[in-house]
């Protein structure tokens, strides 16, 4: 059984916009959000700014304010991305049935409360300033939250999504870095695809601005520590890149079959037709050198979609910042699209809202169908002088009319995972 699927809402929480239309808009007039970090003091820090969407409040979509305290600010994110999501959709307080309406979500590395677990470290320390683990037996459960590991466990953020909208069916929790939410959606399509579902709630949603994070990143040498500012920091495939800025938020979807949208006289807003996935194999840290994986990945998804790469008006980047990443998925768009590469539009949000890890397809899905709906290609901006290896159309800071039928959408992550996905103009 192959079924035809559907997007027929979103939802979205961005450092440059906390709901659609808002993102959209600074997305099309190449205003970031990147700025200096709120959330905590980064003064004696390497690094100090983030795509930060600051005191989010996701109270008005909740039952209990008593939720907010087992919920981090992924929680928060999802859970306020995912309402949007359902009500762009025509879907709150719709009659649908809950077994057959499940939710797939990325996530990743939920960032520890490094104030709350360091006080309670602090308190386990014996006479000579060292930990000892068993004072920590006392003092962690006296100052720790009783259900303080339920802000950590990956899988919560699905589990909140799908409690607070009853969704009975498959649920699923993709933890793959930087390509979970883009695996997300694509196992999520193939759950309708089959018809084991006839509607999904799909995306991602990460929060990794906290100290640990900072620094945890900073060590990796991932970050950018450029001597600019802040809004100028992430600028994927020019030459004096450095590497990437955090950000965070998330990105929901409601998709469906085909039939089940018709039957409920849903607005369609765009169809996924491809989804492949791959894996590096060849190291944890940086990407495959000739973009081997991202070329199958890319090769899968037009292959499962029937496409051709001539068939792509459009591509969503990737795009980190980082030297190794921006010219690893130049070079796999060359194997894969050939002298079409040249031709056609590739840009990268990441200029402007940063990374957002387990997020960042679930947002970068989000501008394709939007682009799909306006013909409308945001830009990359920061892109001054672009990289001599990095030499495709990345439109460089001001967004583009272009006609736009069809999108490839790349995601790839740590570890070397890959994904693409395929989203189309809907035709009836």
């Amino acid at each position: 059984m192959s079924r035809r699927v559907v997007i027929t809402g979103m939802g979205v929480v961005a450092p440059n916009g906390e709901d659609l239309d808002s993102f959209w808009s600074a997305c099309k007039e190449g205003r970031s959000g990147i700025a200096e970090i709120q959330a905590f003091d980064c003064g004696s820090f390497s690094v100090s700014a983030a795509g930060e969407v600051p005191k989010y409040n996701a109270r008005p979509y909740l039952p209990s304010p008593k939720q907010l305290k087992i919920m981090g600010n992924n929680i928060r994110f999802a859970v306020g991305a995912s309402h949007m999501a359902m009500e762009h959709g025509g879907l709150l307080g719709a009659d649908y049935d809950p077994e057959r309406f499940g939710v797939t979500v990325g996530s990743g590395l939920v960032p520890t409360d490094v104030e709350e677990l360091g006080d309670a470290i602090a308190h386990s320390l014996d006479d000579d300033g060292k930990f000892d683990v068993s004072r920590f037996g006392v003092e962690g459960q006296r100052r720790l939250y009783p259900l303080w590991l339920l802000k950590h466990l990956p899988n919560m953020v699905a589990a909140h999504v799908s409690i607070i909208h009853n969704a009975q069916g498959p649920n699923n929790t993709i933890v793959t870095a930087c390509s979970a939410s883009t695996q997300a959606i694509g196992e999520a399509y193939r759950v309708v695809e089959r018809g084991q579902a006839d509607l999904m709630l799909t995306g991602g949603a990460d929060s990794r601005i906290d100290p640990l994070s900072i620094v945890a990143y900073s060590l990796l040498g991932a970050l950018s520590q450029g001597d600019r500012a802040a809004e100028k920091l992430s600028r994927p495939f020019d030459r004096d890149r450095d590497g990437f800025v955090l950000g965070e938020g998330a990105a929901m979807f409601t998709i469906e079959s085909e039939e089940h949208a018709k039957a409920r006289g849903a607005e369609i807003l765009a169809e996924i037709v491809g989804y492949g996935s791959s894996f590096d194999a060849s190291g944890v840290t940086a990407p495959h050198a000739e973009g081997r994986g991202a070329a199958q990945a890319i090769a899968r998804a037009l292959d499962d979609a029937k496409m051709s790469p001539e068939d792509i008006d459009y591509i969503s980047a990737h795009g980190t910042s980082t030297v190794l990443n921006d010219r690893m998925e130049t070079l796999a768009t060359k194997t894969i699209f050939g002298d079409h590469a040249k031709k056609v539009p590739m840009s990268s949000i990441k200029s402007m809202v940063g990374h957002l890890i387990a997020a960042a397809g679930a947002l970068e899905a989000a501008v394709s169908v939007m682009a799909i709906r306006e013909n409308v290609v945001p830009p990359t901006i920061n892109l001054e002088e672009p990289d001599p290896d990095c030499d495709l159309d990345y439109v460089p800071n001001t967004a583009r009319e272009h006609e736009v039928r069809a999108v490839l959408s790349n995601s790839f992550g740590f570890g070397g995972q890959n994904a693409s996905l395929i989203l189309k103009e809907y035709a009836g």
